[in-house]
C-alpha cells in the first residue's frame, strides 16, 4: 500500500507552482520585442530562460531531447553545461515568445501533475540532481530554486520586479545566504578572529554573522559592535550578486569597517557556474 506524501513534500511541489505561476503571467504581459529583450546570462534573451526551464522539466517528464545542432563559435559557451543548455535553447529561437511560453505551461502542467499525484515512495524514488545522486525529494528545492533565479533574470530585463516575497523566494534566499560561510572562510579565507556581518535588507531581509575560526567561517549568534567588516545591501541585489548576475561595482553596498575585506568578499559571492 502507498503512503500519502508528507507535508513537506507537498511544500515543495508547492514552490514550483508559485514560481511557473508568476512565470507564465510574466509572458502573458510580454509583446514581441520583450521576448528578445537581452539578459544579465550572456547571449540569453528573455525567451531563452523560459525555454531553459521548458527543456530541463522536459527531460524530467522522460521526453525526448530535441534533434539541434548548435552554430559553432558562440562567444558565451564556455563550458559543457553551457553548450548541453543551448541545444534546447536555440532550437526554439526561430519560435515566437507566445509559442515558447505556450510549450512552458503545458510542460509545467504536465510536472505538477505527475508530482501532485506522487506518493511518499514516489518522493524517496532515486533521481537524479545537479548535485549527483539523490532522491525526487532531493531534486525539487533545485527546480523550485533554478526557476526563481530564472524569474528574476527575466523580470530584471524587463524592468518588471517582483517575485521576492513568498515561500519560494524565501528558500531561494536561504540557499543563497547558506553558501556564505564557505565564501569567507575559504574563497576569501581571512585571518582567524575576523567577523564579518552581512545585513539585507527588503526585499529578502536577512543577518549572517560570522567569525573566522581555525580557518573556518564559523555563524554566530549576534553581531558584536564592532565586527571587522559590515556589508549591507538589498536583499534582491545581494541575490543577483550571489547568482553571478551583477557586477559588485555596480551595485549600490555599504561597507562599514575594513572595506577591501568587504571587497574581496562581494566579489566571491558568485557560487553558480
Amino acid at each position: 500500500m502507498s503512503t500519502p506524501p508528507d507535508p513537506a513534500d507537498r511544500a515543495l511541489v508547492d514552490r514550483l507552482d508559485e514560481v511557473w505561476c508568476r512565470l507564465a503571467d510574466l509572458g502573458a504581459t510580454c509583446a514581441d520585442t520583450d521576448w528578445v529583450r537581452p539578459t544579465a546570462v550572456p547571449g540569453w534573451s528573455v525567451q531563452d530562460h523560459l525555454a531553459h526551464l521548458t527543456d530541463l522539466e522536459r527531460m524530467l517528464l522522460g521526453l525526448d531531447p530535441v534533434d539541434h545542432t548548435v552554430p559553432e563559435g558562440l562567444a558565451h559557451l564556455r563550458n559543457d553545461v553551457g553548450s548541453r543548455n543551448e541545444v534546447f535553447v536555440d532550437a526554439r529561437r526561430s519560435w515566437s515568445g507566445a509559442d515558447v511560453l505556450a510549450e512552458f505551461v503545458e510542460v509545467t502542467g504536465a510536472r505538477l501533475a505527475g508530482l501532485r499525484a506522487c506518493t511518499a515512495e514516489d518522493f524517496a524514488a532515486e533521481s537524479w540532481t545537479p548535485m549527483g545522486p539523490g532522491t525526487v525529494r532531493d531534486l525539487l528545492p533545485f527546480r523550485a530554486f533554478d526557476s526563481w533565479v530564472h524569474e528574476q533574470d527575466m523580470r530584471e530585463a524587463l524592468d518588471r520586479p517582483g517575485g521576492c516575497t513568498g515561500p519560494a523566494a524565501e528558500a531561494a534566499m536561504d540557499r543563497i545566504v547558506g553558501t556564505l560561510g564557505f565564501v569567507v572562510g575559504k574563497k576569501v579565507a581571512p585571518p582567524d578572529g575576523t567577523v564579518v556581518v552581512v545585513t539585507t535588507t527588503a526585499p529578502l531581509v536577512r543577518t549572517v554573522v560570522l567569525e573566522v575560526v581555525g580557518g573556518r567561517a564559523a555563524p554566530l549568534a549576534e553581531a558584536p559592535t564592532d565586527p571587522t567588516v559590515r556589508i549591507t545591501t538589498a536583499g534582491d541585489a545581494y541575490a543577483r550578486l550571489a547568482c553571478g548576475r551583477a557586477d559588485p561595482a555596480t551595485v549600490p553596498v555599504t561597507l562599514d569597517g575594513d572595506a577591501d575585506l568587504g571587497r574581496r568578499v562581494l566579489g566571491a559571492l558568485n557560487f553558480l557556474f
